[in-house]
């Protein structure tokens, strides 16, 4: 009997990654509610421009539809998706479960989370789980990719085929720290890196040259895009590790159109991370349909 999912499941991603391709990647919050279709909306004008669509698994603790049903809706209109799978809302037995539904369903890019602390949601009184950790995470998507679960008992319907990522954040204060949990991602079966958005790129570099260089694994620089200096600040005081310098704030507050200029500022990153990494991941959050516009401005050509 033919695997009913074979022909529909895409590759593109994983495919572009063992060629060596620059690799483009973006990303796309799932609707707080049952209606999909602003998601399917804005996930289509990434088409033909980025190799897949990050759908992201409660980001900040906030509500949102489940990552594997959003994914699964895309898989269905032809656009490749990377399900994220936070290890804060579930424990080994749901997360297994979930990962046998995505491989079943089609899906087979997955970004292997921590997640991020209940108390920064929307849901401060929920109470998180954090069974495993992302590198745990990872260990488990090997073992089910080889065949058994995570007490290594035979998974006697199938073993999956998974194509597992990270998260990476080259500016992190605690250099040893960085590349302590990187190399142990990469031992866990890492195969690709997304990072947090980059605004420090001689970081970059100085991860890229004494920490990345010694793995052929690619990795993607987070871009983001800033709406507004008041955007800009905002980031630099709710986000943990990140720090917009204030040139670009200025920048941002002298322009006529401040979205425009983000843009601008958006595509110049992603030039900059072009000399120095395989890759980049596009954060545009609420205004996903300034992605290909970004990319055209960078000088991006369209993916095959």
């Amino acid at each position: 009997m033919q695997d009913s999912h074979k022909t529909s499941t895409l590759n593109n991603f994983r495919k572009a990654v063992q060629a060596g391709e620059f690799l483009v990647t973006a990303e796309v919050a799932p609707p707080k509610g049952g209606n999909i279709t602003h998601t399917i909306e804005m996930a289509a004008t990434l088409k033909g421009r980025v190799h897949a669509v990050n759908i992201t698994d409660g980001s900040r603790a906030v509500l949102g539809m489940s990552p594997l049903a959003a994914s699964a809706i895309l898989l269905q209109h032809g656009i490749e998706p990377i399900c994220q799978f936070a290890c804060r809302d579930r424990n080994r037995i749901g997360l297994q479960a979930d990962l046998m539904g995505a491989h079943a369903l089609g899906i087979r890019n997955i970004l292997a989370l921590t997640g991020d602390p209940v108390k920064a949601g929307d849901h401060p009184d929920a109470k998180a789980v954090f069974d495993l950790e992302s590198i745990r995470l990872l260990q488990l998507i090997r073992n089910m990719n080889q065949g058994v679960d995570f007490n290594h008992k035979t998974l006697n319907d199938g073993a999956l085929d998974l194509f597992a990522g990270a998260a990476v954040d080259p500016q992190s204060k605690s250099w040893s720290g960085l590349q302590s949990r990187f190399e142990k991602k990469i031992e866990a079966g890492a195969q690709f890196f997304q990072s947090q958005l980059i605004t420090d790129f001689e970081k970059l570099e100085k991860f890229m040259d004494q920490i990345a260089s010694r793995y052929n694994k690619p990795i993607l620089a987070g871009i983001f895009l800033l709406k507004s200096a008041k955007n800009a600040q905002f980031i630099n005081r709710m986000v943990p590790g990140v720090n917009i310098p204030d040139h670009i704030i200025e920048r941002l507050e002298k322009a006529k159109h401040p979205l425009q200029e983000g843009m601008k500022i958006a595509a110049e990153q992603v030039q900059m991370a072009r000399g120095l990494c395989q890759g980049v991941h596009i954060m545009a959050v609420k205004k996903e349909e300034a992605i290909a516009p970004i990319l055209d401005l960078a000088g991006v050509e369209k993916v095959s």
